[in-house]
């Protein structure tokens, strides 16, 4: 069994549920796993996956559920609150962002992470969210694109982050169905968990009320940069 693998037991654990919970999805087929010998086992960038599809297709209450679930220490039971402000930095935001074509809006968005120094191989980093893009869209409906690479890349980022690009109208990101893009987030972090919770933390945050509209308003980064962060905190008041 690879290293990597889950079993029923530690994935029961990293999930917060109980092993009788992970068996039944599992023998429905709700949860991607194989057998060996008999036992079920989990690939954990299978389990990253499927975790980020949830977290794609939750409503807020699915949103709350799975970022407590993501922040709570299996030791202690405490919960730990991901501050989309803090890892949303001033010099990672393009107001406006310049670019046409998918792979310039990648790009772009990359050079506003190397820029803050904390990603030392961009051309990775690129290559990497552009097949992450060919995989499966991270366009959503409401003309925001997640972009990330398919799995963290803790070997060249300094720390985890989010850049924000807003563009001043919208632009076909493979989403279907005509939909436009132009507000694209960056989010790169450095581990599996802390991804999902950034993932599940930044999808709250634009789906507060009045935020995407307050974004395409905003008239530099520093604006943009303090509606996110008022969002954010609104959130855990």
């Amino acid at each position: 069994m690879p290293h990597s693998d889950f079993t029923i037991e530690t994935l029961a654990a990293h999930l917060h549920l109980t092993p009788q919970q992970i068996s039944r999805l599992a023998d429905r087929d709700k949860l991607p796993g194989r057998k060996v010998g008999g036992q079920w086992r989990f690939s954990r960038a299978d389990i990253h996956h499927w975790f980020e599809r949830r977290i794609g297709i939750s409503d807020e209450d699915g949103l709350v559920h799975v970022e407590g679930v993501l922040g709570r220490s299996v030791s202690s039971g405490d919960t730990f609150e991901v501050a989309v402000g803090e890892l949303l930095l001033p010099d990672a935001i393009a107001v406006p962002l310049t670019a046409r074509t998918q792979g310039s809006v990648v790009r772009a968005m990359v050079d506003l992470v190397t820029q803050t120094g904390m990603l030392w191989d961009p051309e990775k980093m690129t290559e990497a969210i552009l097949a992450r893009e060919h995989m499966h869209p991270t366009a959503l409906e409401n003309g925001v694109a997640l972009l990330h690479p398919r799995r963290p890349m803790s070997s060249i980022l300094g720390q985890p982050l989010i850049a924000l690009g807003l563009m001043p109208s919208g632009i076909p990101f493979g989403g279907g169905r005509g939909m436009l893009t132009d507000v694209f987030f960056l989010i790169c972090s450095v581990d599996d968990r802390g991804h999902l919770q950034n993932l599940a933390r930044l999808s709250r945050v634009i789906t507060v009320p009045g935020l995407l509209d307050a974004l395409r308003a905003a008239p530099d980064a520093k604006a943009a940069h303090r509606i996110i962060a008022e969002a954010d905190s609104d959130l855990s008041a």
